[in-house]
């Protein structure tokens, strides 16, 4: 068994009769197949994921799939951007300038603690792209130009928030991302080794509303900037002595 395969060892769970083949819709025809090797990558990794059947489940032919997209390796990557621009689309419409600092930073971060938990495929897609070093992603242009966008959004909230005097100045936006996406990101991809070890259900409402709350506050917490009458100081609060 293969290394991917065996770190995700489950069959694709898409229960639902496959989609008749839309010849006169090839754009429908390549969403279909995409979203049909999605849950076979996710499920079996790139070495375990098989072409012919994706294209069963799809009612389409090997030759099709590869007419659309070039070859197995072309249709993993092309899964690959597909699920980094879902994600950085929805964000880009969260309208985050419209909202104060905080509350953007907020948004965003139980967005993407939402987006996370309900799309496990992408957790398991990048932890098996990890397992690989990247090896598939380095050939693409498109996901690192996607994932700009992210670090200019967190960029753009940090630039307002400091002008506004709320937030710290010496957090980067990648560091910021890295904390967000850590949290969010190790929910979702360790929740069955966590569970098994601490006999604690990630999946359970009353500990997600906890750990939502949580990692907002820590990251609003992070970035508060400190009072400015304290701002500086090495003694402690004015009028006083360190403890």
């Amino acid at each position: 068994m293969t290394a991917d395969a065996t770190e995700t060892g489950r069959k694709p769970t898409r229960t639902s009769g496959p989609k008749p083949s839309r010849k006169n819709d090839p754009e429908g025809t390549r969403q279909d197949i995409l979203e049909v090797a999605t849950e076979e990558f996710a499920s079996l990794g790139f070495s375990g994921g098989r072409v012919d059947a994706i294209a069963a489940r799809t009612r389409t032919t090997k030759r099709m799939i590869y007419y659309y997209f070039g070859g197995k390796e072309e249709l993993y990557l092309a899964v690959l951007e597909k699920v980094y621009g879902d994600i950085r689309a929805i964000e880009n419409k969260l309208n985050l300038q419209d909202l104060d600092p905080e509350a953007a930073i907020r948004a965003l971060t139980d967005f993407t603690f939402d987006y996370q938990e309900q799309h496990e495929d992408f957790i398991r897609l990048v932890s098996i792209e990890n397992i690989h070093r990247a090896e598939h992603m380095k050939q693409s242009k498109a996901i690192r130009n996607l994932n700009v966008t992210v670090i200019d959004t967190i960029a753009r909230i940090l630039e307002r928030g400091r002008a506004d005097g709320v937030f710290k100045a010496d957090v980067q936006p990648i560091d910021l991302h890295l904390m967000i996406s850590a949290f969010c990101f190790f929910r979702v991809s360790n929740r069955h080794t966590f569970n098994l070890i601490f006999h604690q259900d990630l999946t359970a409402d009353d500990t997600r509303a906890r750990h939502k709350r949580m990692i907002a506050d820590a990251i609003v917490s992070l970035l508060k900037a400190e009072p400015a009458s304290w701002s500086g100081t090495m003694n402690g609060p004015p009028g006083g002595s360190a403890a």
